[in-house]
């Protein structure tokens, strides 16, 4: 029986675990990769925790090498979700921040997609988590917001570069979700009142559209664009 995999980063919670978790429901097999522990409890063995920093191309190579193998050696699905979002402005950044934003949100996609491509047949497709504050100014996210606009023209750059290979490269921009990151800034309700749908997205919401991207079906001929998520707070 052939195994179908999909590496999922910042699979420890949020908008990765669900990713994972969607993959899970379809009988995919889910590498689930995050700088944290991730739970494998309830997935049936088929949720394999791989603690790596998506910063560290060396050793994001060295744990495919290790675990894809015996899974077969392909990866049909790539889901970049590892990201942070600590607040920035001109007064207040400084070069420690601007490289944790830019080496995990940034350098850490760059790491993923270089270190799964070799691994990827024809067909596959790698989605990567951009934001709605890669289109637009959200105050006080001055990093974070220009982290993300480079992950959107990476995502752009990088479908052209594999096109040649048949694998698709999409990216989603998802705006405000009800992440535990996202509760604890103590805004999501303030938030929702200024979305047009009355509400913040659920992660699951969110880590079905990557299934749709990749082993869906329903974009095999979509690739360097930018879905927007947003309940209508961002429209492009």
């Amino acid at each position: 029986m052939t195994t179908t995999v999909a590496l999922v980063t910042g699979a420890g919670s949020g908008m990765g675990r669900s990713t994972a978790e969607v993959f899970l429901e379809q009988g995919w097999t889910v590498l689930g990769m995050d700088v944290a522990h991730v739970d494998p409890q309830g997935a049936d063995g088929r949720l394999i925790p791989v603690a790596v920093d998506v910063r560290h191309r060396e050793a994001v190579e060295a744990a495919l090498a290790e675990h894809l193998p015996a899974l077969g050696g392909s990866l049909e699905a790539v889901a970049n979700v590892a990201g942070v979002y600590p607040p920035s402005t001109l007064e207040t950044y400084t070069a420690e921040l601007f490289h944790t934003i830019f080496d995990i949100n940034v350098l850490g996609v760059l790491n993923i997609m270089a270190a799964s491509v070799p691994y990827m047949p024809e067909g596959s497709g790698i989605v990567n988590f951009a934001s709605v504050d890669g289109f637009k100014v959200s105050p006080g996210q001055l990093l974070y917001g220009a982290s993300k606009s480079a992950v959107i023209m990476l995502t752009k750059a990088t479908a052209l570069e594999l096109a040649p290979r048949r694998i698709r490269v999409n990216a989603i921009a998802p705006g405000w979700v009800a992440t535990p990151g996202n509760a604890a800034t103590g805004r999501m309700e303030a938030a929702a009142a200024g979305i047009p749908l009355g509400r913040v997205a659920q992660p699951e919401e969110i880590a079905r559209w990557v299934w749709l991207l990749t082993g869906g079906g329903a974009a095999s001929f979509m690739t360097g664009d930018t879905i927007t998520l947003s309940g209508g707070d961002v429209i492009r």
